[in-house]
């Protein structure tokens, strides 16, 4: 493997074109700075609605997953297929939508975003089979995965690099003010008005974001090049092509770093969100809906508090970064091994609340693995390695729905109308098995960047 000892030895902020470089290893002429302040925060706060979108859109089935079982008249393993379809088609576009705004910008696929959300959630509400239902949710899938790259993609050009940890999280924790509309405000619709009026109600809510972005959304400040052109565009040199510029974010370890971070830390809180905390909440638990909304409800705030809290304390020192990792890892499974291991596999309140409480660090975690990558990789990549990083939680997300689903349905006995609480805590087991992949990996690709940093590298 070739290295550019100018490159590694001080790893290019996502904020300052690379042209400004002296690529002989002398210091930079000039480097232009992202501005930041209040016409920075605008931008952000645009961007971040179509993600509070996303959010809506993606989340809408965790609360909704008994209603569809009733409505479609699926198992378990049908029911998952809706979510893995969904995170499956999320993970596999983020490289090609990281290519997408790296080549033309992030207004633009954030447009295309906000259209797909909408048709797919539309087709959903007027869905009355299977088939055309998860079709619907693919496409919903495609929308969303155009939003969160885009979105740290304005904030790279308008912030300064300094500020990149914190804006990633804030960026995350508005996301889950989306979650937050989905447990309190979709699941009470769901009951007073139904199935068809909710969805179509929150299908339209694209309408005014989508105004929004045509109108509002500048998505670099102003006498700088547009986030859609790359500095080695700007500095006369030709775009690499797709497929050197996919491999060359992938050979850079700290992408690959940022992967499985994200990998490992997303997918418990992800699948627990998105769609068996319900069920097991109140199949498992004997809770009413109610009372499992709360808890999950008390889920998105967990996660919107450690997301500001971490994001303070990547914002002062980047050293935090791995304890923030290992320490969600460690904690995440050590409650869950107390909790599947309680007798009769019924744990105490207090016990599923702290184990809700630390799965709130999950998502907050997991942007660390993106801050891995945007200190390794010079900003016309950009897109491209947080793309590559973006898909380790969901990929992990996915493995974990389908591996609960298909337990659940092998320890119900035929005809059973529920899943017993024996179950699921079997079923729940299944999330060792990618959390010890991931830690792994983890280990491995930190040992070999600690080894480069001692090689001077």
């Amino acid at each position: 493997m070739t290295v550019e000892p100018a490159r590694s030895a001080r790893p290019l902020s996502a904020s300052a074109p690379r042209a400004t470089a002296d690529r002989t290893g002398g210091p930079a002429a000039g480097p232009w700075q992202p501005p930041g302040g209040r016409a920075a925060w605008t931008a952000w706060s645009i961007g971040a609605s179509v993600y509070v979108l996303a959010v809506i859109h993606r989340t809408s089935l965790g609360v909704a997953g008994l209603d569809a079982a009733d409505r479609f008249g699926i198992g378990a393993s049908a029911l998952s297929t809706f979510s893995i379809l969904q995170v499956l088609v999320y993970a596999a576009m983020q490289i090609p939508v990281g290519v997408l705004v790296d080549r033309f910008g992030p207004r633009k696929v954030l447009l295309l975003g906000v259209l797909l959300l909408s048709t797919g959630q539309l087709a959903f509400a007027f869905s009355d089979a299977f088939g055309p239902a998860l079709a619907s949710r693919a496409v919903l899938g495609c929308g969303d995965a155009m939003t969160f790259i885009s979105v740290l993609r304005i904030a790279a050009r308008w912030f300064p690099a300094a500020k990149n940890p914190l804006v990633a999280q804030l960026t995350g924790l508005a996301g889950m003010s989306g979650n937050l509309v989905t447990t309190v405000v979709l699941a009470q619709a769901l009951h007073s008005e139904g199935w068809t009026p909710t969805f179509t109600a929150i299908a339209l809510l694209g309408i005014g974001v989508f105004a929004l972005v045509v109108l509002f959304l500048r998505e670099s400040p102003e006498g700088t090049a547009p986030a859609a052109a790359p500095a080695a565009a700007a500095a006369g040199r030709p775009r690499p092509a797709v497929r050197r510029q996919v491999r060359d974010a992938w050979q850079e370890p700290g992408t690959r770093l940022g992967l499985w971070i994200h990998f490992t830390t997303q997918f418990p809180g992800n699948a627990f969100g998105l769609l068996w905390g319900l069920p097991y909440l109140v199949q498992a638990q004997g809770m009413t809906r109610t009372e499992a909304g709360g808890l999950l409800t008390l889920l998105v705030l967990a996660n919107m508090s450690f997301g500001f809290l971490f994001g303070r304390l990547l914002s002062r020192t980047s050293r935090a970064r791995m304890p923030i990792v290992l320490t969600t890892i460690g904690v995440t499974s050590l409650l869950w091994a107390v909790t599947l291991a309680w007798p009769e596999g019924h744990p105490p309140l207090w016990l599923l609340v702290s184990i809700i409480l630390v799965m709130g660090s999950n998502g907050p975690a997991s942007l660390v693995g993106l801050d891995y990558a945007r200190a390794r990789n010079p900003v016309e990549r950009l897109g491209t390695a947080s793309g590559i990083v973006n898909m380790g939680g969901f990929i992990g997300t996915m493995i974990t729905l389908f591996g609960i689903g298909v337990l659940l349905d092998t320890l119900t006995p035929a005809g059973a109308g529920a899943y017993s609480a024996s179950a699921f805590r079997w079923a729940f087991c299944w999330q060792y098995v990618p959390m010890a992949v991931g830690t792994v990996m983890i280990l491995r690709l930190r040992r070999r960047l600690a080894a480069e940093a001692v090689q001077g590298f």
